[in-house]
Parts: C-alpha cells; structure tokens; sequence
C-alpha cells in the first residue's frame, strides 16, 4: 500500500449517522465528536465498511451485499453495542460504512481482513481517532 493511499485514509471525513437526524464527522488524529459521548462511554469503537475490496472499485450490488455481510457479522459478535450507519467521504470517493460500538481491534481486525480493506477507523472511548492498516501486508497496524 503506498503512502498516497494511507494519506486519502488519513484526511478523509469518517461521518456517522446520529440517532434523532444529521451527521457527526470523525477526523483521524482528532478528539472524538462530543455527540457521541454517551454512545461511546469507555467502549471500543470501530469506523469500518466492506465496500471496494483493496480500494478498487467493485459494482454497487457486489458492494451493497458485502455490506450487508458484514453488518450481519457484527452484529453477531458478542462485544458489540450499537451499530449506527456511516459514510466514508474522501476527495472523489464515497463508501456506505458502519460505525461500531463495543468489538475489540482483533474482532474488528478479523472482519477487515476477511472483507479485504486495507484500514479502518478506530478508538477507544473518547480518545482520539486512529488509522489502522489491517492489510496482511506490511505495513500493518498503527498508521504513523
């Protein structure tokens, strides 16, 4: 993965639907929006799609199903809390996501890997957002 790829991750606007209407962005290397707090507590949390497997674009049904593949999957692990949509916005792309409360980085590593992305979205609590690489490839893990 080079480094133009991880900077699009990087700068990207990680926005999540909030309960009662509207959107909260979340920024990586960026405090946690205080509207999702209460949702949060000291929780792990996770901004993840299945869209566009290695970041090449696939068809919009094979998207649409990957995504709903990967809702079902965590919905089933038993960490999980809430399940809220999401929209990854980067430059000329836009991606339907999940932002997930509760999965710790293995379980949400795991679905990653099997979904074929090369980063996701994480935290934990109200920290500060973090981009982490989950390609079997390096680099892997913490972006820098």
């Amino acid at each position: 993965m080079d480094n133009s790829l991880i900077d699009t991750y990087r700068h990207a606007d990680y926005r999540v639907r909030l309960t009662r209407g509207g959107w909260v962005s979340i920024h990586v290397d960026a405090a946690l929006p205080s509207t999702l707090h209460t949702l949060i507590g000291e929780r792990n949390w996770a901004f993840i799609t299945a869209w566009n497997p290695g970041s090449q674009p696939q068809p919009r049904a094979q998207n649409h199903a990957a995504q709903h593949a990967l809702l079902a999957s965590l919905r089933r692990l038993p960490r999980t809390i809430a399940i809220r949509p999401g929209i990854g916005v980067g430059g000329a792309w836009r991606e339907a996501s999940l932002f997930v409360v509760g999965p710790n980085l293995a379980d949400i590593d795991e679905l990653a890997q099997q979904f074929q992305q090369n980063a996701y979205v994480h935290g934990l609590g109200l920290g500060y957002a973090r981009l982490r690489l989950s390609s079997d490839r390096p680099p892997h893990g913490q972006a820098g």
